[in-house]
């Protein structure tokens, strides 16, 4: 289960966090459609775009997954128990040293971001997770985890009873990308948009 860059260097594998119950939206948003495709497909293409192989980690229910990608699914380890849970049962199954991970309901990811992202850990030994800096703070998605200790170390976390995403970002070697960087690839910032409620489907 691994993912190469396009020169054929083994890089990372890709983590869709799909297992949410969307109680907030009222449906199961990951099918809602934007341009005609569903929400879940559109990030799990973001992701395919940079890695040969996407995990995707669901949880009692599975959304309908697009065809012709090389897609492994996963169970969440506890239903309704946050993404932490499916995250941590994802990075269990990944053989690469980097994991890049986004949310199922993030339509707009930019393959370019992702990939100023993974660039990063080519900088420094010691960090653990990369994310993007929106304003003040930074957010948990999307992300890039180095494998091994991000493992470990959200395994514990989710094992103390935490089930906050963000928390990880105290937790791990932080490394975030300054907006002013990364809004040069992408100018609308679409990579940091998330669909919680329906009026967030809007242009």
């Amino acid at each position: 289960m691994r993912c190469e860059d396009r020169a054929g260097v083994l890089r990372a594998t890709g983590i869709v966090l799909a297992g949410g119950r969307s109680q907030r939206f009222g449906r199961d948003k990951l099918m809602e459609t934007i341009d005609g495709e569903p929400l879940v497909h559109r990030a799990i293409r973001a992701l395919d775009a940079v890695c040969e192989e996407v995990i995707v980690s669901i949880g009692d229910g599975s959304p309908r997954l697009p065809q012709g990608l090389d897609l492994v699914v996963v169970r969440d380890r506890a239903n309704d128990q946050g993404p932490l849970a499916g995250l941590s049962v994802a990075l269990e199954e990944v053989e690469t040293d980097l994991a890049v991970v986004v949310g199922g309901d993030m339509p707009n990811m930019s393959p370019a971001v992702l990939e100023l992202m993974l660039a990063v850990f080519d900088e420094d030994d010691d960090i653990e997770i990369v994310a993007l800096q929106d304003g003040e703070k930074v957010r948990p998605l999307p992300c890039v985890l180095r494998t091994s200790s991000a493992a470990v170390k959200i395994g514990a976390l989710f094992d103390s009873g935490e089930r906050r995403l963000r928390a990880m970002l105290s937790e791990l070697r932080l490394a975030a990308v300054p907006e002013a960087t990364w809004r040069i690839l992408d100018p609308i910032g679409g990579s940091l948009r998330d669909i919680d409620s329906p009026e967030d489907l809007l242009p």
